[in-house]
């Protein structure tokens, strides 16, 4: 997804992150990596498995985007997220497939286990803290630009 989430984009991301929740995972939305890629929903659990999910609001979203095969090395386990009406057979077969809408989401086609190794595992997991830290943060002290106290 662009970085300007359409209106469909943040509904699907919205039902993926309650789905996740259900699945027992913790999630953020647009996770910078260090490749200076963003993903659109991650997901880690209580064991530090992590899912990295790539919503697709339509085909022309998913034929424009190159990056996606990029965020394989970062995770667990990969999904695309889509509506009920997306083509699904545009997507790979070899990728994992969610369904997702406003209120949740379902599993169509489970993820590859991709075994992402020690080092990697670190990294993204302390990368996810950080950035969950740092938007807490903003979210309890949404004046402290104006005031410059931290």
């Amino acid at each position: 997804m662009s970085e300007a989430r359409s209106d469909k984009g943040t509904r699907l991301a919205r039902g993926v992150q309650l789905l996740l929740h259900q699945m027992g995972y913790d999630s953020l939305t647009e996770v910078k990596l260090r490749i200076r890629r963003r993903v659109d929903v991650m997901g880690i659990n209580d064991k530090g498995r992590i899912i990295v999910v790539e919503v697709k609001s339509g085909p022309a979203d998913f034929r424009v985007d190159e990056k996606w095969t990029d965020y394989l090395e970062f995770c667990d386990e990969f999904y695309f997220a889509v509506d009920t009406d997306f083509p699904k057979d545009l997507l790979p077969e070899a990728q994992g497939l969610i369904v997702a809408d406003n209120f949740g989401g379902a599993i169509l086609r489970a993820s590859a286990d991709f075994n992402l190794n020690a080092a990697r595992r670190r990294n993204v997991t302390l990368r996810f803290a950080r950035i969950a830290a740092r938007r807490l943060l903003d979210f309890e002290n949404p004046m402290k630009e104006k005031f410059n106290v931290f």
